[in-house]
């Protein structure tokens, strides 16, 4: 018998469009431009239930139809990869049917609502995973990891350049919390399942599992604040001017804060709050070792910063950290793919350089760095859990207990 035809394209169905949706198309569409995939993506459908936007978005970011059923997803030959950007809500039974369907899928962070739903599509995927003859990929969109110096990081660790480490400080700050915001599904617990925790320590707790390669073994206390109890709910269009607005309840934090220890014995805090004003997306990690440190602040997301005790120079007066500009092809991750060196690249390339792994996983190559799974995703959803479970009760909690 001969062998079937090397597949060359990979039919990619999305289901959400608003500013994630806009983040994964693009991506989507970029991805085979700018690196060379063996597999080339074709932008079969978009999904959604705003049929009037649908009719705008779809074809402005290169989708070929679109439809607002997106169970009709599972049945359609054309679409080999189901890519999950809707809220938090709906992550498990959109990507649990997927995988039903013998679908690839990638889902956004944080992987769901809740431990028990994590574990819900952990246990589908791995069954997904085994399938035969073809087994299924999974994928959680924590895109940070793709920023090259946060894989220069990764590296710098993974070759031992800090030494033994000790201490992991992480920072996720935002101020668009503020009590102007109005009510939105993110303020929402049966929607969202909590606040800043979910939407900014999830991915917090990714960068530490990937720059260091440990996990994190105990909670050891944590607290969470709400701070805007009640938020006025979004007029519509045909309210009189003048009007007072409705206000619902928030019931998720805007705030939280947690320490840990890690596998290698060392420490961590993490801390993400969306009402730090004059925070914009402060995402920062700070990783402090025996024989060096490193640091890494989105904000001025191309650099990474290094520091080797007593080798800048030998002198204390000129010892100090060293600013790497991390956009060097041939010496930098994902570098030679975009400009020139020194030109700087931006929040949208994160998503465009896992696209490209996605694909190159897809097609039977290794994605230049390691890509996130459904595995990862839960034992992110089991460290919020412990946290949260901290914060409730007061307590320390070991993630030995957390399942």
């Amino acid at each position: 018998m001969e062998n079937a035809p090397r597949a060359t394209e990979c039919g990619i169905a999305l289901i959400g469009q608003q500013f994630m949706g806009r983040a994964h198309s693009n991506a989507w569409g970029q991805a085979s431009r700018f690196f060379s995939t063996p597999l080339t993506p074709v932008l079969r459908t978009l999904a959604a239930r705003d049929e009037a936007s649908l009719r705008d978005f779809a074809p402005k970011w290169g989708w070929q139809s679109w439809t607002t059923d997106w169970r009709s997803l599972a049945n359609d030959d054309r679409v080999q990869l189901v890519d999950v950007a809707t809220p938090n809500d709906a992550h498990a039974e959109q990507a649990i049917a997927m995988l039903e369907a013998g679908k690839h899928v990638a889902c956004e962070k944080p992987l769901a609502r809740s431990l028990a739903e994590a574990r819900a599509m952990l246990e589908v995927a791995v069954r997904a995973a085994q399938a035969s003859p073809a087994p299924q990929r999974t994928f959680v969109w924590f895109n940070y990891r793709r920023c090259p110096a946060v894989a220069l990081a990764h590296k710098l660790v993974r070759e031992g350049a800090l030494g033994r480490l000790a201490h992991v400080r992480a920072t996720y700050l935002q101020s668009w919390g503020g009590a102007q915001t109005p009510m939105s599904w993110r303020f929402e617990k049966k929607r969202a399942g909590s606040g800043a925790h979910g939407d900014l320590n999830a991915h917090l707790i990714d960068l530490t599992r990937f720059i260091t390669g440990e996990e994190i073994t105990d909670i050891h206390g944590a607290i969470a604040k709400t701070f805007i109890t009640e938020r006025a709910e979004a007029m519509p269009s045909n309210v009189l001017q003048g009007s007072k607005p409705r206000t619902s309840s928030v019931d998720v934090d805007d705030a939280m804060l947690f320490l840990a220890s890690l596998t290698g014995g060392g420490i961590a805090s993490f801390e993400a709050t969306r009402v730090a004003a004059g925070r914009l997306n402060a995402n920062t990690i700070e990783i402090n070792g025996e024989r060096a440190s490193l640091r890494f602040e989105f904000e001025d997301m191309n650099v990474l910063h290094f520091y080797e005790g007593g080798k800048m120079g030998g002198a204390p007066r000129t010892d100090g950290w060293r600013r790497i500009m991390c956009t060097r092809a041939g010496a930098h991750p994902y570098a030679a793919n975009w400009w020139p060196d020194g030109h700087v690249i931006g929040y949208e390339h994160g998503f465009i350089n896992m696209a490209a792994d996605i694909l190159r996983t897809l097609g039977g190559e290794q994605p230049e760095l390691p890509l996130p799974d459904f595995r990862d995703g839960y034992e992110v959803q089991r460290v919020l859990e412990a946290a949260m479970l901290a914060a409730q009760n007061r307590c320390a909690v070991p993630l030995a207990e957390v399942m």
